[in-house]
């Protein structure tokens, strides 16, 4: 363990301090993506002609590399975190859209014609009923996008050290230390499965209703035949 927690100066942080860098780069996009996500994904389940063109279109940049992004935005934001948020702000559309779409549309339409007939307008029958009912789809986006916002932000380590622990990996080679790579290959392992870990617990919080673990197995196990007299 002797160097494990000892980072070279040049990254001008401790490991505490990278790893509230790594936290910042990582879930601000994923914030951002959920935010820009749930009205747009209100206008493709209300348009649905608009949906295609959107998951098309977000897919498509899905697809782009995120060096390739680096290169075209750096001439706009720099060597800086932004340059590295932006591209991870689109990959959590990707994921996020069409599971807000999917969950939103799972609502049973008896549901909907309940609430419209006690009173509910579209604004508040989408954020009373469909958003809450749709909220397991919701959290397992956010998980994918999470877990996977937290590995990508090390890629940013090829732009001017701008890869929070990723840096590391990036020292390791400089410095002939493997041990720094292993630290961030861990550390981040760790973010991951802890952010991981407080979304399913945000989502027994939000959905009371469902059962789950051994309540749910029993729930979905067939009763055992009564054996005739």
């Amino acid at each position: 363990m002797n160097g494990f927690f000892d980072i070279p100066s040049d990254l001008q942080h401790s490991w505490l301090g990278l790893i509230g860098l790594h936290l910042r780069e990582a879930l601000l996009p994923v914030l951002a993506g959920l935010v820009i996500a749930l009205p747009l994904s209100q206008l493709c389940v209300r348009f649905r002609w608009l949906y295609p063109p959107v998951l098309w279109v977000t897919t498509v940049l899905y697809a782009i590399p995120s060096l390739a992004f680096f290169v075209v935005l750096i001439d706009y934001t720099g060597q800086t975190e932004l340059t590295v948020m932006i591209p991870l702000t689109v990959y959590t559309l990707v994921i996020l859209v069409p599971a807000i779409v999917d969950g939103v549309r799972s609502v049973p339409q008896e549901t909907l014609a309940a609430a419209t007939a006690m009173g509910f307008g579209p604004v508040r029958r989408y954020l009373q009923v469909q958003l809450p009912i749709a909220v397991p789809a919701i959290i397992a986006g956010l998980r994918v996008a999470t877990v996977s916002s937290i590995s990508l932000v090390s890629v940013g380590a090829l732009i001017g050290n701008q890869g929070a622990l990723g840096n590391l990996i990036n020292d390791a080679n400089i410095y002939n230390r493997p041990e720094l790579a292993v630290n961030a290959v861990l550390t981040m392992a760790v973010l991951a499965i802890l952010a991981d870990g407080l979304l399913v617990l945000v989502r027994l919080l939000l959905t009371p209703w469902m059962p789950s673990g051994a309540r749910a197995r029993r729930a979905q196990r067939p009763e055992p035949e009564v054996a005739a007299r």
